[in-house]
């Protein structure tokens, strides 16, 4: 993986936060950086959708990056076993998906497809992936899409998806992003690099409370659900329809 060095230098002014060449380029050194568990994430989802998905549904991943969910089912199920709609507003991060798919022969299985997972239609769907993808989409527009994505599932089919939040309680909140700013150093981040991120997500990614997007599945549809893993201010849900 290449090294993320984005923020090693001072910037002025910091641009707002995009899913870029750049950014694409060391996506995956970020991410694991800087998302505690997402390794963990990712195998368990892949895990779950091979044993708990209805068989011969498409696979949706809203907000699919460089392909990392794609790859893990691909380890735990062979060629030909399941199709899978990987969808990113992120060109740069689809070429590398496709290139990671082909090195492995396994193109066949994923259709990348480049747009803003609020427009794409969806149906008989067996299980919908979205991992921090709900956090860059303006609040507004949030429950739509879980509407959409409710409206998609076959009965029985899974949503997974997993969010940064923030606590309601002040102290909390500053408690645990202690925690995760701590994380980001134990991985070799600076505290300049923290803190231009941090200023560059501003009103880019907007996180919510566990109560809020445990009222929106409840509103849109979805009446069983488990968080099945938190870290901190990171949290990730199995939803079924």
């Amino acid at each position: 993986m290449t090294r993320d060095l984005i923020y090693r230098n001072r910037q002025n002014p910091i641009a707002p936060f995009a899913f870029n060449a750049a950014v694409a380029d060391v996506f995956d050194d970020m991410i694991h950086r800087s998302v505690p568990m997402y390794a963990e994430i990712i195998r368990r989802q892949a895990r779950i959708i091979e044993i708990a998905a209805p068989r011969g549904k498409r696979i949706y991943d809203l907000g699919s990056s460089t392909g990392n969910l794609a790859l893990a089912l691909c380890k735990r199920m062979p060629a030909g076993a399941f199709q899978l709609t990987a969808v990113d507003t992120s060109q740069p991060m689809l070429d590398i998906s496709n290139k990671r798919l082909s090195a492995i022969g396994r193109s066949a299985d994923v259709a990348h497809v480049n747009a803003d997972v609020r427009s794409i239609a969806m149906e008989s769907a067996g299980a919908v992936v979205a991992n921090f993808t709900l956090q860059f989409i303006p609040p507004a527009d949030r429950d739509a899409l879980l509407e959409n994505i409710h409206r998609a599932l076959v009965p029985g089919g899974i949503f997974l998806f997993s969010e940064k939040i923030v606590h309601p309680d002040l102290q909390m909140a500053d408690l645990q992003v202690d925690f995760y700013y701590r994380f980001k150093q134990e991985n070799g981040y600076s505290e300049l690099e923290i803190s231009q991120k941090r200023e560059a997500l501003e009103n880019v990614l907007v996180p919510e409370t566990v109560t809020a997007h445990q009222e929106r599945l409840r509103r849109c549809g979805f009446t069983v659900y488990d968080l099945w893993l938190k870290w901190f201010n990171f949290c990730s849900w199995i939803c079924k329809r």
